[in-house]
């Protein structure tokens, strides 16, 4: 897979993480400038490695899927399916191809995405090649630097998945062997990810080794591997993974909705802290507009999904008047500019496996055991509970309808559930150029040129 690649190479002690981009088709062997260190001279300090894996999170908030920017999935895939509306006036950043469902193989939107994700799966090679290959560094470093590396590449595998269908897969930083993979069988391709993620969860501690809870825990790969199974409908194991979560006392559900998305709440399992302190998120940056909306609006189909005691209305979405009409925005993430003390990215949450454990017990025909969980997302937001009696049938409309209100606009949650419950067509109504093909993106165009062997493409394209 020949492609723009994210190489982390670190500094020696007192300098910054350095982050160059090469390109793989020049990828050959030269001397190491004066100012970086060769991954085995980096991985035999303990202060070097943690900066190599400080730059992998750096590129995860700066420009990665699981970004709350404009290239982030929350924005991409709210857009392509029914939480946002796009308002760029230019398509030239191909942002507007994507929202009307027209994505083309060199659409740059698409290009960009798989670039970024394989180069931060290369930084994640890199960091898993050079502590495995270590011989300084403590075993219990080995474990978690190795444990979060490999939790993030996995985690970026899955959502590329889920996005392109069926993708080349690559353990090594090797460019002989990367510039030559072909697009692994989906079959083979999850057993792979599952046994990753497996392994991830082993690795990493279940303390937190920051307070701000800014790194993944065993917790944060007990929720992943969660996800996974439900994706292989392996829903007695997706359950007791869910469990697992929910008991731990690490973990306190928050009651306040006011305070769901602010970063000191023992409700987030793992979060990204924004690049210089006090700056805002790149979601609050993103959605924020008072007068006329300058990227995305709410999607009216979304706005009226709320009943009007819905505190969720109250407290995510704002209304802001414009030439005598209402466009609404999330604002779930409030604070801007340098006036941030108090929120950060988050991507894993509580709430999200009281969901997750309510669908694997529907699933198992527990309708009267999940109610409860979808329930506290319910009085959370001041609505009344779900009754206990409802049949599999209600509680799986419950819990769809549910979810779709509490986790708008948040990486893409909205899209993955769609496609993951065969519901996709149902964007027809709402979205007039959606065909079924449009489940899946085209392979970058770029990259079949460089890689043949990621053929063929997609279909549809």
């Amino acid at each position: 897979m020949k492609t723009r690649i994210e190489h982390i190479i670190v500094a020696a002690i007192l300098s910054a993480v350095l982050t160059t981009t090469i390109s793989c088709e020049k990828f050959v062997e030269t001397d190491f400038p004066n100012n970086q260190l060769p991954t085995e001279v980096v991985f035999e300090d303990e202060q070097t490695a943690e900066a190599a894996l400080a730059g992998l999170y750096a590129g995860l908030w700066t420009n990665s899927l699981i970004s709350g920017g404009i290239d982030g999935m929350g924005a991409l895939m709210g857009t392509y399916a029914d939480d946002l509306t796009c308002v760029y006036t230019s398509g030239s950043n191909g942002i507007l191809d994507i929202a009307n469902n027209q994505q083309v193989a060199t659409n740059t939107v698409v290009t960009t995405a798989w670039t970024n994700a394989y180069g931060q799966i290369y930084a994640a090679n890199s960091i898993i090649e050079g502590v495995t290959n270590s011989k300084s560094l403590s075993q219990a470093s080995k474990d978690r630097i190795k444990g979060e590396a490999l939790f993030v590449r996995s985690i970026i595998y899955f959502n590329l998945y889920q996005i392109f269908g069926e993708i080349a897969y690559t353990e090594t930083t090797n460019y002989v062997i990367n510039s030559q993979l072909g697009r692994m069988n989906k079959d083979q391709l999850l057993i792979k990810l599952e046994t990753d993620l497996s392994e991830a969860v082993n690795l990493l501690p279940s303390a937190y080794r920051n307070a701000e809870r800014i790194y993944p825990n065993k917790f944060a790969g007990y929720m992943a591997l969660a996800k996974m199974k439900m994706l292989l409908k392996k829903w007695a194991e997706a359950e007791v993974l869910c469990s697992t979560v929910l008991q731990s006392s690490q973990y306190t559900f928050q009651t306040d909705p006011s305070k769901v998305f602010q970063k000191n709440g023992t409700h987030i399992i793992w979060q990204l802290k924004p690049k210089n302190t006090n700056d805002a998120t790149k979601e609050a940056s993103l959605y924020n507009f008072t007068g006329a909306p300058l990227s995305f609006v709410l999607n009216l189909n979304l706005i009226n999904t709320f009943s009007s005691g819905d505190l969720r209305r109250q407290h995510y979405i704002t209304a802001v008047p414009f030439n005598q009409q209402l466009n609404y925005r999330s604002s779930k993430y409030k604070n801007l500019a340098v006036n941030n003390p108090n929120e950060y990215s988050i991507i894993y949450r509580l709430d999200e496996v009281n969901f997750m454990m309510a669908e694997s017990l529907i699933e198992q025909n527990k309708a009267v055991e999940a109610v409860p969980y979808i329930n506290r997302s319910c009085q959370r937001a001041g609505l009344p509970a779900l009754s206990t009696s409802l049949t599999v049938s209600a509680a799986t409309a419950e819990l769809r309808e549910e979810k779709r209100r509490e986790f708008f606009v948040e990486h893409g949650i909205r899209f993955f559930d769609l496609k993951r419950w065969g519901l996709l067509d149902q964007l027809i109504p709402v979205k007039p150029n959606w065909k079924s093909y449009h489940s899946q993106w085209p392979i970058p165009q770029k990259e079949l040129l460089l890689n043949p062997n990621l053929n063929p493409q997609n279909t549809g394209y």
